[in-house]
């Protein structure tokens, strides 16, 4: 244990260490190439901590805030060269734990920190992981006193974490629920759907510009601005496009490469904008993102992205749940919805995906069935694409059961689940049509094309089928127009045998309402009458898992995973 006059001598060492570094003329361009600089930082930390005194920590504050503005101002020389972060850290934490004594506001430092060092060296691993640590250490008191920290900067944690790989997972999720706010909560979503096209767009600006390291990214779309306002002008004025301008001057390649970056730089910015949509609103740069995302070798680093981004939408989504208000929920289901056919384009990574994205729009209508009323518009806009793709036709049977499960909103929404039974009837009725066109990405399915097809078309109908009796059981009115449609369907032979014989089933329920009631009721048993039976007390399935194929003397396999024993309590 060191003595009085050790400790005393000790801190008059680095004390004057501290201040003759700040003076040096020398070294004002770049503190942070003398690591006595930082184990000064750090000693007299220690000294202040252990002393408990007021008094310390006002002797050292001036040249400590010194050293952290001559910090901040080298890094802005092009010729500085040495990673200053690991020094701005340790000097942030003084201002965190001594702020109150000497009256300093750390809120700006914190700030100029994240604009001027993290977005230069985000990409350097020491940093990255220092950051995440300082982050995870001051949790509690970045959260309490500086609760709009991290939701501003999260786009560009989201590039330190997409960058550095799955070394430093664990210790991001720890810091990612406080990237969580009502301003961040929908601009968040699609970063991070977006984080493998994310790092394609770093790794392009590797390839064109060097290392990340040093260079601020921000810089490269503040340069572009002036020219993306002329062609948004351009754009309102005349009519003509950044696409079809491009082709005048330019080749397909070179013009699709020009689109694309437009938004990858969007991609690359460092604070929230509070935008949710904004590189997703061109169809053509969409499909340039894409393309480019295709078109590129599946780099260490984007196949760790691919695995951290299904992880990362568990922890959003779970949080969704759990703390986020109905409203933003709410609004957070059509963005959903229209991402579903724009994943990056990687087999088991969409896959991935959009399961957590329809899972949780599942569990949100479970939670709040009156959304789907609210959601009336929108929901009908995607039934009416249920055949544009394989994606949408999913995202529409995932509808179809919610509109039937949740009797289209509830019972006081009947012109709502009057027009979504309309919806379903259109859909119906088209897929009845011998001139009904296949799906249009068919021809590209290989020879196998044409099973697949009309084994995605008879789960849709199946679904359709099941929602359109589900809801006129929930809202009576509906039972006439519901018996012709299902009439129509069970005599039709064009559809599949499992279509035309669920419609023939769910016919023969309705000419007994109390066991339909049962059956196809709202699993919530709000309808239930005398005489029915509750299956919810039977088991925790939900009504709409009910095998039905028993219905027709179990003819041919069953198409899912259930029995009556799930359903009856065992004696």
């Amino acid at each position: 244990m060191a003595k009085p006059n050790d400790r005393d001598r000790d801190w008059d060492f680095h004390l004057r260490s501290l201040s003759m570094n700040v003076r040096d003329s020398s070294s004002v361009n770049d503190p942070g190439s003398d690591p006595s600089v930082l184990h000064a930082v750090k000693k007299l930390h220690e000294m202040c901590e252990a002393g408990n005194s007021e008094d310390l920590a006002a002797r050292v504050y001036p040249q400590m805030n010194k050293l952290f503005q001559r910090s901040v101002a080298s890094l802005s020389q092009s010729q500085s060269q040495t990673s200053n972060g690991i020094l701005l850290l340790a000097i942030l934490q003084f201002f965190l734990d001594f702020g109150e004594v000497v009256l300093h506001d750390a809120d700006p430092s914190l700030r100029t920190f994240f604009r001027s060092c993290l977005s230069r060296e985000f990409a350097d691993a020491i940093v990255a992981e220092a950051t995440l640590n300082f982050l995870n250490m001051n949790k509690k008191k970045l959260l309490t006193s500086f609760p709009t920290l991290l939701p501003q900067f999260f786009p560009l944690l989201l590039k330190l974490i997409a960058w550095n790989g799955e070394k430093l997972l664990e210790s991001f999720l720890k810091v990612f629920p406080g990237m969580m706010s009502p301003g961040t909560f929908l601009p968040l979503f699609p970063s991070l759907v977006d984080m493998p096209i994310l790092v394609v767009a770093l790794e392009k600006v590797e390839r064109s510009s060097g290392p990340l390291i040093g260079s601020s990214i921000a810089s490269i779309q503040k340069s572009t601005a002036p020219e993306m306002l002329l062609a948004l002008m351009d754009e309102a004025y005349t009519g003509s496009t950044i696409e079809d301008r491009g082709g005048d001057s330019e080749s397909e390649d070179s013009n699709t490469i020009a689109v694309a970056d437009s938004l990858f730089l969007d991609l690359l910015k460092d604070e929230n904008d509070g935008l949710a949509e904004r590189h997703w609103t061109s169809s053509g740069g969409m499909a340039a993102v894409l393309q480019a995302a295709i078109n590129t070798p599946q780099s260490e680093r984007l196949k760790q992205a691919l695995n951290m981004t299904p992880r990362l939408l568990d922890m959003y989504f779970a949080i969704a749940l759990r703390d986020v208000n109905n409203s933003l929920i709410c609004a957070l289901i059509p963005l959903l919805m229209s991402r579903i056919s724009t994943i990056f384009p990687e087999k088991v990574f969409s896959y991935e995906v959009r399961k957590r994205l329809l899972e949780f729009m599942l569990a949100a209508f479970q939670q709040s069935p009156d959304f789907i009323a609210l959601l009336k518009k929108p929901i009908i806009d995607r039934l009416g694409e249920a055949y544009d793709s394989p994606a949408k036709t999913e995202l529409a049977l995932q509808l179809c059961w919610a509109i039937g499960e949740h009797g289209g909103g509830g019972g006081s929404h009947k012109d709502v689940a009057r027009e979504l039974f309309e919806s379903l009837e259109l859909l119906l009725y088209e897929n009845l049509s011998s001139s009904r066109p296949a799906l249009s990405q068919g021809s590209a399915l290989g020879s196998g094309g044409a099973a697949f097809r009309k084994s995605l078309q008879a789960r849709l109908l199946c679904f359709v089928v099941t929602a359109i009796a589900k809801l006129a059981t929930y809202h009576r009115e509906l039972v006439p127009r519901a018996r012709v449609s299902l009439a129509k369907v069970a005599r039709s032979r064009n559809s599949d045998t499992r279509v035309w014989r669920r419609a023939r089933d769910y016919l023969g329920l309705m000419n007994e309402p109390a066991i339909c009631l049962s059956v196809l009721g709202p699993s919530g048993g709000n309808l239930q009458n005398p005489g029915t039976v509750n299956w919810k007390d039977g088991s925790s399935k939900m009504i709409a898992h009910i095998p039905f194929y028993i219905l027709s003397g179990q003819e041919g396999p069953p198409f899912h995973d259930f029995s009556f024993s799930d359903i009856l309590p065992s004696r």
